[in-house]
């Protein structure tokens, strides 16, 4: 459990840089330079999934149980990972309206992606994981739009072509990853 909250201390806290200290992020990318910032940001994020992903791997080898979620919990969960597919295909997919009206919806689709992992998991090792990854995005989502806020700014409207590639991608990659590559990278199949 030690690597699994390690590595979530350095993930969730590279990425929560902009939520607590943000003049010193910015005073840090002046000092060391765009690439050099992302740069280094990018090591100790990979760092931090690295711990996370054998933090949790180890956690479920012996696994503290908390609760026995029920049988259809497992279905809510894959039904509810479908629109977080979606909104995190949002996020990279240009011209669409889900961008424009939640302007973070990567974020969003984090929020639902965790909620769902916690309505169908009752091992603690599930409640840090997922708990820490629904109370970031929270925190996260609620500094994103106060900065907007503050920046003043405006999206644009999102058109239907947009939309319906937001669509496609997300619904496909939801499909893949149901199908296949949540049994294979995890070990659990969803459906």
């Amino acid at each position: 459990m030690t690597a699994l909250i390690l590595g979530l201390l350095l993930f969730l806290g590279a990425h929560s840089v902009r939520i607590f200290a943000e003049g010193w992020r910015d005073a840090q990318r002046a000092r060391f330079g765009e690439q050099r910032w992302k740069a280094l940001f990018s090591i100790v994020s990979l760092a931090g999934f690295a711990l996370i992903v054998w933090g949790y791997g180890a956690a479920r080898l012996d696994p503290v149980m908390l609760w026995q979620p029920p049988l259809w919990t497992r279905h809510l969960a894959a039904l509810l990972t479908l629109p977080a597919f979606v909104l995190i295909a949002a996020a990279y997919a240009p011209d669409n309206r889900l961008r424009a009206a939640l302007g973070h919806p990567m974020v969003v689709g984090v929020k639902v992606w965790a909620l769902a992992h916690l309505i169908a998991n009752g091992q603690l090792a599930d409640v840090v994981l997922f708990g820490s990854f629904l109370v970031w995005a929270l925190f996260d989502f609620r500094a994103a739009r106060r900065r907007d806020a503050a920046a003043g700014v405006r999206r644009g409207a999102g058109t239907l072509r947009g939309d319906a590639a937001t669509l496609l991608v997300g619904i496909g990659a939801w499909a893949a990853f149901a199908l296949y590559l949540h049994t294979w990278l995890i070990g659990v199949p969803p459906l």
